[in-house]
């Protein structure tokens, strides 16, 4: 849903105006962050000529370049961020910064800024700027980056107390997992990147400088728990695969076990059932009982050489 949201200073407080006509009759310093959302292309023109900013095509905010995702001029910061959806898919948001005002630009509905829109109306003292509050909002989006991770280690950890009784859907699971696991560390390494730049900025305040820091900690923590999650995920793939195999080698053993206990009686089948005038016990009476005891004998022979083996 296309909407555009001004978030200004009034009296203290922090209020959200959706009118881009109130935008051009109050004075620019009062505002803070102006959000667009999926916003149509002459909205983002007629705040380009107003706040003398660009804002960047969607092929543009794509780039994978750092060059791209990353400007930053005398006067203005341009960042271009991936978050990811409940999907796992991801949407680019870019950060414009000039003179104090945050822009951010996306196509989604994005509960990460959903979550700082509610902090800053709460707590205005701590977000006198845009700036602060492009720092909060990619606070929360590392929050958010954690509950993922701390969701698939559960995931992963009951996938790991019923691997004895899996089937072909839990290779399927880890699969999956996996591809999420390497979603999300390339999503918070490309943070990682934009964030590390932030903190050499000439533009960017001083006092947040120890925030970005310990965003930039949090990040390596979570680098480092989704290469333990996915390493995690490769033992379990493992202990899958070799829990087939096992199976596998046990219905092979069985077959092989029947074919060779047969393998005596059918010998003995097949020497009496060839058409020789003169054979052992073939005029004989018990000569039908006879063969069928030396079948019986020859397999409980077989079976006992089997047990002594332990091979059953």
């Amino acid at each position: 849903m296309a909407e555009i949201k001004l978030f200004y200073h009034e009296n203290g407080r922090i209020k959200v105006s959706r009118s881009l006509d109130f935008l051009k009759q109050t004075p620019i310093d009062k505002f803070l962050w102006i959000d667009l959302n999926n916003v149509e292309g002459e909205v983002e023109s007629q705040l380009e000529s107003f706040l003398k900013i660009y804002i960047q095509e969607e092929e543009e905010m794509e780039e994978i370049e750092m060059s791209s995702r990353y400007i930053e001029t005398s006067d203005t910061l341009v960042v271009n961020s991936n978050f990811l959806l409940s999907d796992f898919e991801t949407d680019t948001v870019s950060f414009i910064l000039k003179d104090d005002i945050l822009v951010t630009v996306h196509d989604e509905e994005l509960p990460s800024l959903l979550e700082a829109a509610k902090k800053i109306t709460t707590s205005p003292r701590n977000y006198p700027s845009g700036y602060h509050v492009m720092v909060g909002i990619l606070e929360t989006r590392v929050e958010r980056d954690a509950d993922l991770i701390e969701d698939i280690i559960d995931k992963i950890t009951v996938l790991s107390d019923t691997i004895r009784d899996a089937d072909e859907d839990v290779l399927m699971d880890i699969t999956q997992l996996q591809e999420r696991i390497l979603a999300i560390r390339q999503n918070i390494i490309e943070k990682q990147r934009s964030i590390s730049n932030l903190l050499k900025s000439e533009l960017m305040p001083q006092e947040l400088s120890s925030k970005l820091t310990i965003i930039v900690k949090d990040i390596n923590s979570l680098i480092d728990h989704t290469k333990f999650s996915f390493d995690r995920l490769d033992y379990l793939q493992d202990t899958f695969l070799g829990l087939v195999n096992i199976n596998q080698n046990k219905t092979t053993k069985i077959f092989t076990i029947v074919s060779v206990i047969f393998m005596p009686p059918t010998l003995v089948a097949s020497i009496y059932g060839q058409n020789f005038a003169r054979m052992p016990f073939l005029h004989n009476k018990a000569g039908f009982w006879i063969s069928m005891g030396m079948m019986f004998l020859f397999s409980g022979a077989i079976l006992l050489y089997f047990r002594k083996k332990r091979w059953l």
